[in-house]
């Protein structure tokens, strides 16, 4: 399948593991040239080089709460890249985890600000290059809980209810000038983040990663219909396909990609 869109630029946030890193394989495989971003150098330099192979592709390091160094970022695409056509956002955090009562103003600024403030300087960063060139694909990586929460992780769901929402908004604002903007959200999806989630579930309950996984399906993600973690590169289909020349009429949808988890037919 020819997804047109060789030879654009593009820019993928959490590039260096999990859905970013696998969105930015299928997007050099496409002949995109792309720039990856991740908050630290150290593992970035090693899964740029390991990219290399694919097609160009460069790497460089900013944390995203902080405007000064979005905008570094812009700039740096810009000069290695000409131009972006093409922007995911999928860096994100966990963040608190527990009884609602027990969460600090603290834990719910920090995620806030690393899953949802991120986008929204991402966004306001890039936009007014895609609006020069009448021509853009934005999308952003939200997640089930986002229609779905889970008690034990309130400020991540709020978050990603929050980017449903900034979505749809800016599809409205941008779609007709150029610009499609796009969700994707995915379920206990095989990354770094859930990883370490199961590995804390196994240490708590004495047992393995393999049991914690089964229990956690059992108990807190019954309805997920296909009982088994994704892959990020399901997820990276999903959001190839919304980048793609393909979906030029989408936009403020939401994509799910969970394996059946939400129970719900809205959104």
């Amino acid at each position: 399948m020819d997804y047109g869109i060789k030879g654009q630029g593009a820019v993928v946030t959490g590039g260096d593991s999990g859905i970013g890193l696998e969105t930015a394989r299928k997007l050099l495989g496409e002949g995109v040239r792309v720039v990856l971003s991740e908050q630290t150098t150290d593992r970035l330099r090693g899964v740029v080089e390991s990219l290399r192979g694919l097609g160009e592709v460069h790497g460089v390091a900013a944390d995203l709460t902080k405007t000064d160094e979005v905008t570094a970022l812009k700039d740096f695409a810009l000069r290695q890249l000409g131009r972006v056509d093409i922007l995911v956002n999928s860096a994100g955090i966990t963040g608190a985890q527990g009884v609602f009562h027990e969460q600090s103003d603290a834990d719910w600024w920090q995620a806030l600000d690393t899953n949802l403030m991120s986008m929204v300087r991402m966004v306001r960063a890039f936009v007014p290059g895609m609006l020069q060139a009448r021509h853009g694909r934005i999308v952003l990586v939200a997640s089930e809980d986002g229609v779905q929460p889970y008690a034990d992780e309130l400020p991540y769901c709020a978050t990603k209810a929050a980017i449903l929402n900034l979505t749809k908004g800016l599809a409205k604002s941008y779609s007709s000038q150029g610009i499609l903007l796009n969700s994707v959200s995915p379920a206990f999806i095989e990354t770094p983040m859930t990883h370490a989630m199961m590995e804390k579930r196994a240490r708590k309950n004495g047992t393995s990663f393999e049991e914690a996984v089964r229990s956690f399906l059992k108990g807190e993600r019954p309805d997920l219909e296909l009982h088994r973690r994704g892959r990020a590169e399901e997820v990276a289909a999903a959001i190839l396909f919304l980048c793609s020349a393909g979906a030029s009429f989408c936009t403020g949808s939401n994509i799910r990609v969970d394996g059946g988890a939400v129970s719900t037919m809205a959104l």
